[in-house]
């Protein structure tokens, strides 16, 4: 998840509006003699900050802007498609896999992408738990060649999808010091980095040595815009090409201006409540199950992000087909939570807070403003708890303080936007989310033998009616267990600016595909 919107970053965006602003008044002013020259670079806006150059880290940024690359990457419909890998191939156990690389790839620094150099980065992401191919069971990645061969001590079918991941874009030797850190982006994409400024602000120009067709776009200017209307005004105002993160207000904003247009994509990301199964109170599935009832997650869709239609009935999202099971969808119901709660030894107290054995039921909720339509939501949601007597604590505060308590078990309810298909197979990140041993952005506190049965089958490499079943098996448990409670389905919004053609939303976020774009005639 991306990280919090610093307070300096939230002054920045607010200047940098109000200079677009007077840098635009001043070009179109009396006196300049013409129409001004196009500027030549992309101007992108989004509520991404970068925190750091290391891809386990914060890579998600570079592989949209296309200065880095994985070895297997992802289409528009989310199938696997070649990166710096050509083909690839396993053995028939999957404990062998070979990855055939791309021919005439350089890296940023001139130098040649080999196998070697291949073998060298991995390695290093393999050690960091903060990547998902620190997951996958790794005996030795050996070079072949002009192929990279990864030996597995465990049979892996998923490893190509999990090389699609940010964190495993491959960088040049010289982009790590002696003891491994990284200090500079060299990667192998059309553009490479001429400027950054951590956590807003990221330059890139068009790579002469990229072994493809040279892209229109000669350079791009990314800013990192905390603050969802300096965002939209940006797009209004012409200041901005491309603007991601467009809040709903935001959004009738351009729709109204006629100064740009709306593209979107439904993604398969979901907004949902984290709970704390190991908590005293949380641990009681008829009040997670109460909770639920309480909300009227319609309404909340219809107010906050203007589509009623998002409002989440079940964990994966439509988008998700394979896993979207057709199960009873969660509904609002008062009377029942109360009933639930009431089960649960809960009695109304004086101040309307439920109690039992002397003890108010107060639960902290943290969220983040990354995603701006989260806060509301939050508020939303403590509104509706107060309805059935549930007291809930709002903190809106940054995003790492939701696996630090993760870590130290403190967390109670969190907020929080999860993507499903961060590698391009969901079932890398569903059997993430629901891992035993607890996730950052899943489950807390909280198994299931038949979900675990039902994941391993999966990993194993069951397909067609077993596959389904096993799925089926994840999706109805957690409908009725409520470990993760949904709330709205997510739908990403970009203003699109006049002079720019070609644009494409990916459903994925794996790219921005800013080489296929081009300059209106």
């Amino acid at each position: 998840m991306p990280p919090l919107a610093r307070p300096r970053t939230v002054l920045l965006a607010a200047a940098l509006a109000g200079t677009l602003l007077a840098a635009g008044a001043c070009s179109s002013g009396a006196g300049s003699g013409g129409a001004p020259e196009q500027d030549p670079t992309l101007r992108i806006a989004g509520p991404f900050e970068v925190h750091s150059l290391d891809p386990t880290a914060d890579g998600e940024v570079f592989t949209r802007l296309q200065v880095t690359e994985t070895l297997v990457t992802s289409d528009l419909r989310g199938e696997l498609v070649p990166g710096l890998a050509t083909a690839w191939e396993s053995s028939p156990d999957h404990t062998r896999w070979r990855f055939q690389l791309v021919q005439g790839a350089t890296f940023h620094d001139g130098t040649a992408l080999t196998a070697e150099s291949v073998v060298s980065a991995l390695e290093k992401v393999a050690a960091e738990t903060a990547s998902p191919l620190a997951d996958v069971p790794i005996a030795r990645i050996v070079p072949e060649g002009s192929a990279v061969v990864f030996e597995l001590a465990h049979p892996t079918l998923t490893l190509p999808a999990v090389l699609t991941h940010y964190s495993t874009a491959v960088l040049a030797p010289a982009a790590y010091d002696d003891s491994g850190e990284v200090t500079e982006v060299l990667g192998t994409g059309p553009y490479q980095v001429q400027d950054v400024e951590l956590p807003a602000s990221i330059e890139t120009t068009r790579f002469e040595g990229w072994r493809g067709k040279a892209p229109a776009v000669a350079g791009v200017d990314f800013q990192a815009v905390g603050r969802a209307e300096s965002r939209a005004l940006m797009a209004v105002s012409d200041q901005a090409d491309v603007v991601f993160g467009l809040e709903p207000a935001g959004r009738q904003r351009v729709e109204a201006s006629g100064t740009a247009r709306m593209e979107s994509s439904l993604q398969p990301r979901t907004i949902l409540l984290k709970v704390n199964a190991a908590h005293p109170v949380l641990g009681d599935v008829r009040v997670r199950r109460a909770l639920s009832l309480a909300l009227d997650r319609e309404a909340m869709a219809d107010a906050v992000l203007r589509e009623r239609e998002l409002a989440a009935t079940q964990l994966l999202p439509p988008s998700l087909q394979a896993w979207h099971a057709d199960v009873q969808p969660l509904t609002r119901d008062q009377d029942q939570a109360r009933a639930l709660l009431a089960q649960a030894g809960f009695a109304p107290g004086a101040d309307g807070v439920l109690q039992r054995d002397g003890q108010a039921l107060r639960l902290d909720l943290l969220t983040y403003p990354d995603r701006p339509e989260l806060p509301a939501l939050a508020t939303a949601i403590q509104a509706a708890l107060a309805e059935v007597g549930v007291g809930v604590q709002v903190e809106v505060t940054n995003s790492s303080e939701i696996p630090a308590g993760q870590g130290d078990g403190s967390l109670e309810l969190a907020l929080i936007a999860k993507h499903f298909a961060l590698v391009s197979d969901p079932l890398v990140d569903v059997a993430t989310v629901f891992a035993p041993e607890g996730a950052d952005w899943g489950v807390m506190g909280w198994r299931d033998p038949a979900v675990d049965a039902a994941i391993a089958e999966l990993l194993a490499g069951a397909d067609g009616a077993q596959a389904q079943q096993a799925r089926e098996t994840v999706v109805r448990t957690a409908q009725e267990q409520l470990p993760l409670i949904p709330v709205a389905w997510y739908r990403m919004n970009a203003a699109v600016g006049e002079r720019v053609e070609g644009f494409v939303m990916d459903p994925l976020e794996t790219t921005w595909r800013i080489s296929d774009l081009r300059w209106a005639e």
